[in-house]
């Protein structure tokens, strides 16, 4: 019952912490009250830039990650309650009053934790998606169902709750597939973005 209660609250409590509401306020900028008004990476990146958006997305992919790492010692059970309830706190941060970001980031962390193979496809089928179509949106859904059912195919029993996970995030973007099909979702070259810092860094 210890392990229960020390996953469940490590995880909500780590989860909770609004890396990317922090990061662009080191920038002046609020993000609930700019651009989507999404407590997230993406909206840090669009309302902020590129650095601060890609450090807000590792932060926020860090908290699954670490709640995962910490909790190993209890089992896999416990890692995956641990990452669950950081997943619940990085959409419903006590910090903010309960209005937090879509959890992708933190879901992703949670499935590289668990098994990186996973996170792995997730991540390549999130770069394909959003290099093709410039939908953020589009390409967290499809990477992070793509994710759990390599993990079905892979046998892992645990597939269940990354797609639980998945569709939880599925579920928080209800407003972006409602635009998606009437197609007035905001596209943004991410790939771009992060190519031209590094093309400056070479000037």
């Amino acid at each position: 019952m210890e392990n229960i209660i020390y996953s469940i609250l490590i995880g909500y409590f780590i989860g909770a912490i609004p890396f990317s509401y922090i990061i662009a306020k080191m920038k002046g900028i609020d993000i609930r009250k700019i651009g989507s008004g999404n407590v997230g990476g993406t909206n840090v990146l669009r309302s902020a830039g590129p650095l601060y958006g890609g450090l807000a997305f590792l932060l926020d992919i860090s908290k699954g990650l670490i709640v995962v790492l910490l909790t190993k010692k209890f089992g896999l059970d416990m890692q995956l309650l641990a990452g669950s309830f950081a997943v619940l706190g990085h959409c419903y941060p006590i910090y903010l009053g309960f209005k937090g970001g879509k959890g992708v980031a933190t879901t992703f962390g949670v499935i590289l934790g668990i098994y990186p193979p996973s996170g792995l496809v997730f991540l390549g089928i999130w770069i394909l998606v959003v290099g093709i179509t410039q939908y953020v949106s589009l390409a967290s859904i499809i990477g992070l169902t793509s994710a759990s059912i390599f993990a079905l195919l892979m046998g892992k029993n645990y597939w269940v709750i990354f797609l639980a996970l998945s569709l939880f995030s599925t579920y928080r973007h209800k407003s972006n597939i409602q635009r998606l099909i009437r197609g007035e979702e905001r596209k943004t070259d991410v790939i771009d973005m992060f190519l031209k810092i590094r093309s400056r860094k070479k000037q």
